[in-house]
């Protein structure tokens, strides 16, 4: 048996929290139901809007939950389509949208009062020049000042983290263990048709391990591109 990879550096480590967060399930994406835990994915999208550059990408390594997990629920009536910009140029004054007829009422199941600690390493991609040392430097210096891009979100643009920054090690992870299923790990936009990448998630006395490489389902892709046609 071949022994593991060792990384050059220590994992990037820095704590993420907020309100309310809601890391949709793809099979559920209609009503929003979220997985119990931050997903790597959002865990990405919150450290790219903190630092990003096109030298490099992050690759989640651990996923540390902190605060017990609470679930909350909210209906909301929403439209089942949106007005597109070419009728509204063709019609200009002439056009009115009457919500009412469009209108739907549809189900959120959510998480409040959340805190996880995020594990990452910066890969560098083929054009970079500089040294991946630079980047972890720049990364360690914003999260210190908590400066960001982009206001960082949890799950859904409606969920904005109140709070990051450096990694606080008095705050252990929930003792709490299950099997989350199946869950996005990344896009692979390499491929010459990007694709999701897939792998079975489980929570290990409050620590979600990250494999370094998912699985590609080909008719999964597409059950997801069905359920988003629909839910549009």
């Amino acid at each position: 048996m071949s022994k593991p990879t060792r990384e050059p550096y220590p994992a990037l480590v820095m704590e993420v929290r907020g309100d309310l967060a809601c890391f949709t399930r793809p099979e559920l994406k209609a009503e929003r139901v979220s997985y119990p835990v931050m997903t790597p994915s959002a865990a990405r999208g919150v450290l790219e809007a903190i630092f990003w550059k096109p030298e490099f990408r992050y690759r989640i390594e651990q996923i540390d939950v902190l605060n017990e997990i609470k679930w909350f629920s909210i209906r909301r009536n929403e439209v089942t389509e949106a007005a597109s910009l070419a009728t509204v140029l063709k019609q200009g004054r002439r056009y009115h949208f009457r919500a009412p007829d469009k209108r739907d009422q549809r189900n959120t199941v959510a998480l409040r009062d959340v805190a996880y600690r995020i594990h990452t390493q910066i890969e560098l991609k083929p054009h970079a020049t500089a040294p991946v040392a630079k980047y972890r430097d720049q990364f360690r210096r914003r999260i210190e000042r908590g400066a960001c891009f982009t206001h960082p979100y949890l799950g859904t643009r409606e969920f904005s983290c109140t709070d990051f920054g450096p990694p606080d090690y008095s705050n252990q992870p929930i003792k709490r263990s299950e099997d989350l299923g199946v869950m996005l790990l990344d896009i692979d936009y390499d491929a010459p048709t990007p694709h999701s990448l897939w792998f079975t998630a489980r929570l290990h006395q409050g620590v979600l391990e990250v494999p370094r490489e998912g699985i590609h389902d080909p008719a999964r892709d597409a059950a997801i591109g069905t359920a988003e046609r629909r839910g549009a």
